[in-house]
């Protein structure tokens, strides 16, 4: 099932729930997939179209929490943190950030990666690797430490 056919199916089953803050993520990631098909792009979206769109939102709910959370409003923080979850989960697994350094590990050793000037190698491949499933602050992270 591709993410525009289960976006209206969980659509339609918020609509019937009444949950309001479901309904509202989830229309807006709705948004972005309209927005994708009306941009004029003549490919049909692929999964990793709809990894990178809704990575984007993730982001955008992730910066919304950080800036809620300095301006001292933990009612918009938790409300942006429920629509950050209801997002996650069209997302494949998260990894955690061990799981992520041995993800990196392996790819290091596979293209011999060991010190710092390897870093413009390794970054872009576990980027590529773990797109979707990982954090791109985190997988820098993993780089940075691995390579000493």
């Amino acid at each position: 099932m591709s993410l525009k056919e289960k976006i209206n199916n969980d659509l339609k089953a918020a609509m019937k729930s009444g949950d309001k803050v479901r309904l509202e993520t989830i229309r807006s990631i709705r948004a972005l997939i309209l927005e994708y098909e009306k941009s004029g792009k003549k490919t049909e979206m692929t999964s990793d179209d709809e990894i990178t769109m809704l990575n984007s939102a993730l982001k955008k709910r992730k910066e919304a929490i950080e800036q809620f959370e300095k301006g001292n409003r933990p009612e918009l923080a938790a409300k942006e943190k429920f629509e950050l979850q209801i997002i996650l989960e069209y997302l494949p697994k998260q990894l955690t950030k061990n799981e992520i350094f041995e993800e990196v590990k392996k790819m290091a050793i596979e293209i011999n990666a060991v010190s710092k000037a390897d870093f413009s190698k390794l970054m872009p491949l576990a980027a590529k690797n773990l797109k979707g499933k990982a954090d791109g602050k985190d997988i820098k992270a993993a780089v940075e430490k691995l390579l000493v």
